[in-house]
């Protein structure tokens, strides 16, 4: 039996064979031990849980997930329902109802997209408790450039949405033509009035997605 039993299962299998994810490995294992890391360590995985490989319409590139208690449950930008709302994706919102009408929950659970393919990836998995970027360098982006590279390979088109610096380092890795790189600013709000907010990509990705046969469907139940 595979590890999510699905389709990301041989691109998973081979990265925990690879030397730089035996080391992440170890130093998982310490931290774990040593302190508090948010996701849970069941969580890790769980944007390719909920959005197979062959079912990945759009990827949205987080940073390092969040680092407050109750927030991180291995979706970017998202947190479990009852939890606040982080500005980033209340910004997130905001731009989705100009653009589209699409009228957001009254919750930060973005498992719906996930199931709908959109998946939800940090740049990092993990992060200590109360110190973001803390995981930085430790072999998570390796692993991430891996799955980028992995579904740049695939030739059903995907969209990737990458906003803010982090995101955009991995655009070089976007190279078939067959996929659609939509760039802006991060949705924090530190940057969001800096071009996050009227760019208009979830618009421009259902009709990309609708060129190819495909649809996408944004409503978040309540």
């Amino acid at each position: 039996m595979g590890i999510l039993c699905n389709d990301w299962d041989p691109f998973l299998e081979e990265q925990f064979r690879q030397n730089y994810y035996k080391q992440l490995q170890k130093f998982l294992c310490r931290e774990y031990k040593a302190t508090t890391i948010y996701p849970a360590q069941p969580q890790l995985f769980t944007a390719f849980q909920l959005t197979p490989y062959e079912n990945v319409k759009i990827v949205i590139l987080g940073q390092d997930p969040y680092h407050g208690p109750n927030q991180a449950h291995g979706l970017a930008f998202s947190v479990p329902k009852g939890e606040r709302i982080p500005p980033s994706l209340r910004n997130i919102f905001k731009e989705l109802e100009a653009d589209t009408d699409v009228v957001p929950p009254s919750h930060g659970n973005l498992e719906h997209w996930a199931m709908q393919g959109i998946l939800l990836l940090n740049t990092v998995l993990t992060v200590r408790a109360g110190q973001g970027n803390s995981h930085r360098g430790k072999g998570w982006e390796v692993f991430t450039d891996a799955a980028i590279t992995y579904l740049n390979q695939r030739e059903k088109p995907i969209v990737f949405l990458l906003w803010g610096n982090n995101a955009q380092q991995k655009e070089t890795l976007i190279t078939n033509p067959a996929h659609l790189v939509l760039k802006a600013a991060h949705p924090s709000p530190l940057s969001a009035n800096r071009g996050f907010f009227g760019c208009g990509h979830f618009s421009k990705s259902c009709r990309f997605l609708k060129q190819h046969g495909m649809a996408i469907d944004f409503c978040i139940p309540d």
